[in-house]
C-alpha cells in the first residue's frame, strides 16, 4: 500500500517549478505532440498508399477546422492523460527535473490527473499563468502542483527521517 501524508504538503516558492520550468515544459510537449500528430498522419498515408486508398488521403487533406480542433484536443487528452498517470511526468517534465503532485505531495490519483488533463482544452488556459504565479488553471481547478522533483524528494527524506526519531525497535 502507498503511504499517504496525513495532511497537505508545504508548498513554497524553492519547491515550485519556475516559470521558466513551465515554459520548457510547455513547448517540449508541444513538439512532441506535432511530432505524434505528424507519425500518426505519416503511417495512415503509408498505410493507404499501400492499399490503394485515395479516399483516406483526399479525406486528410480536406480535414476542416473543427476536425483540427476535435484531433488536437484527442491528442492533448491521450498524451497528458498517459504520461502523467504513469509516470507524474510529461516528456517536458522528465527533461526539466519536475514533476506532478497533489495537495499531500505524492503521485495524483486517476481522477485528479484526468481532470487536469480536461482543464487543459479551457479557451486561453495557457495564459493563466499571467495571473496566479506557479500555477496555471489546470493546477488550480486539479488541486496539483508542478514542483521540481529533486527538492521534492530531499524534502520528504528530511519529513520521513524526523518520523523515524523516537519509533522503538520491536
Amino acid at each position: 500500500m502507498e503511504y499517504r501524508r496525513l495532511k497537505p504538503f508545504e508548498f513554497d516558492d524553492e519547491i515550485y517549478a519556475t516559470m521558466g520550468q513551465r515554459f520548457a515544459n510547455y513547448i517540449i510537449d508541444y513538439i512532441i505532440q506535432i511530432i505524434i500528430v505528424i507519425g500518426i498522419s505519416f503511417v495512415i498515408a503509408f498505410v493507404a498508399m499501400l492499399t490503394g486508398n485515395e479516399a483516406v488521403i483526399a479525406r486528410m487533406e480536406a480535414i476542416n477546422q473543427i476536425e483540427k480542433y476535435a484531433l488536437g484536443a484527442v491528442i492533448v487528452l491521450v498524451y497528458y492523460n498517459f504520461f502523467e498517470i504513469f509516470f507524474a511526468q510529461s516528456v517536458g517534465k522528465f527533461i526539466t527535473n519536475t514533476i506532478v503532485v497533489n495537495e499531500m505531495g505524492e503521485k495524483p490519483t486517476t481522477n485528479e490527473i484526468l481532470n487536469r488533463s480536461l482543464c487543459r482544452l479551457i479557451p486561453f488556459e495557457q495564459f493563466s499563468f499571467l495571473f496566479i504565479p506557479n500555477k496555471g488553471w489546470h493546477d488550480s481547478i486539479s488541486n496539483t502542483y508542478v514542483v521540481k522533483k529533486q527538492v521534492l524528494e530531499e524534502r520528504k527524506r528530511a519529513h520521513n527521517s524526523l518520523e523515524d526519531i523516537g519509533k522503538s525497535e520491536e
